[in-house]
């Protein structure tokens, strides 16, 4: 009996040495907590265990999640193992030059202006009497006609031509039948498109125009504007552009309404996917790949919204202005995701501040000078 005693003992003795030994192996593999963060305010931490206000437990923060990219800001890097990156399907691309194109959408109508042609009609008698009576000796006559040339060509700018179309209409004996009638004896028709002030800075004389009619639902038309008024409208913020439209089965009538695409060559840029590009109406995210798991919050500066054709689909990009190099690895899924992570680690997010903006705001709080906090 006492043998068997002495065997468990022995035996005892032996597993809680194992089991010491265990212990200690495992305590050297423990991973180091630095401290410990608010679940609620990431900005707020301790250096022990505590509760917040509500009875929630305190975040530990661990060693190994501390280690950030050389030269980048710990606020700006949010961690994402192999393992996740799979179950929330995140997908990158590099940020490369593009051939980039803008498509603007609007209205047009076929033109019934009799104003304009009768304006050209004018100017058109004016300059064609001053010319016949040039060598008249009545030089009152001659200053006259010389006036009301100069008042039609004024009228004529005002109302969208330029002057290489004005001293066209010099070479010409009546006006433009396009104004006022549509039939296949003219080639074309003139169509009055919107332009509203946003897009102005990219409109440009030249620019291709194809229009589509309700009554010819499977038929485009082509057209390139001419001219663009030289005057905004105050009330609808917009301008007219004057667009030259080929009309050889006379199938477009005045007074018609088309929708309107205007296809604007932008050349070759540098430009980032739109679905990486994180826009909260204020700022602008992506997150950039930096490798083994890492990526960085980068607030960006783009152009407008832009289309480029790749592998013989169209996809909308952004022009790169700042924030972004050429080969830089961008997420383009699964970046939202990232963005909810970065919130909660109180890093920078573009839906939240992170832990920069809360750090600001509490310093204002302090100072009094934050009175009210709103949050969306």
């Amino acid at each position: 009996m006492r043998n068997k005693i002495n065997k468990a003992i022995i035996v005892f003795m032996v597993l809680f040495f194992s089991l010491g030994i265990s212990l200690a192996k495992d305590s050297k593999k423990e991973r180091k907590i630095l401290y410990y963060r608010n679940p609620m305010n990431p900005a707020i931490t301790s250096p022990t265990f505590m509760k917040d206000s509500m009875g929630m437990d305190y975040i530990p923060v661990y060693e190994d999640e501390e280690e950030v990219a050389e030269g980048i800001s710990e606020e700006a890097i949010v961690k994402i193992k192999a393992s996740q990156q799979e179950i929330i399907g995140l997908e990158t691309e590099p940020v490369q030059i593009q051939p980039l194109m803008r498509m603007i959408r609007t209205v047009a109508k076929i033109a019934y202006d009799p104003e304009l042609y009768k304006t050209q009609a004018e100017f058109i008698q004016a300059y064609r009497t001053k010319e016949a009576i040039k060598s008249s000796q009545s030089a009152e006559i001659t200053e006259r006609l010389e006036a009301l040339s100069v008042a039609s060509a004024f009228k004529l700018k005002l109302q969208g031509l330029s002057d290489e179309q004005i001293e066209e209409l010099k070479t010409k004996t009546e006006s433009d039948r396009a104004l006022l009638i549509s039939d296949t004896l003219s080639p074309y028709v003139w169509a009055y498109l919107t332009i509203y002030e946003y897009d102005l800075a990219t409109v440009k004389v030249g620019d291709h125009v194809i229009l589509k009619a309700i009554a010819y639902p499977d038929e485009e038309f082509s057209g390139k504007i001419v001219a663009i008024d030289p005057v905004l409208d105050e009330k609808t913020r917009s301008v007219r552009a004057r667009v030259k439209v080929d009309n050889l089965e006379g199938k477009l009538k005045p007074n018609m309404y088309l929708d309107a695409f205007i296809h604007i060559d932008l050349g070759k840029n540098l430009a980032v996917p739109k679905e990486a590009v994180l826009d909260t109406g204020i700022r602008k995210l992506v997150y950039i790949d930096l490798g083994n798991g890492k990526f960085k919050a980068q607030e960006v500066e783009v152009g407008p919204e832009a289309i480029a054709t790749v592998n013989g689909k169209e996809r909308k990009f952004f022009p790169i202005i700042k924030g972004l190099k050429e080969n830089d690895i961008v997420v383009t899924t699964g970046n939202f995701l990232i963005d909810s992570q970065s919130q909660l680690s109180g890093g920078m997010s573009a839906l939240w501040g992170g832990a920069t903006e809360i750090k600001q705001e509490a310093e204002m709080q302090e100072n009094g000078e934050l009175k009210t906090q709103h949050r969306h």
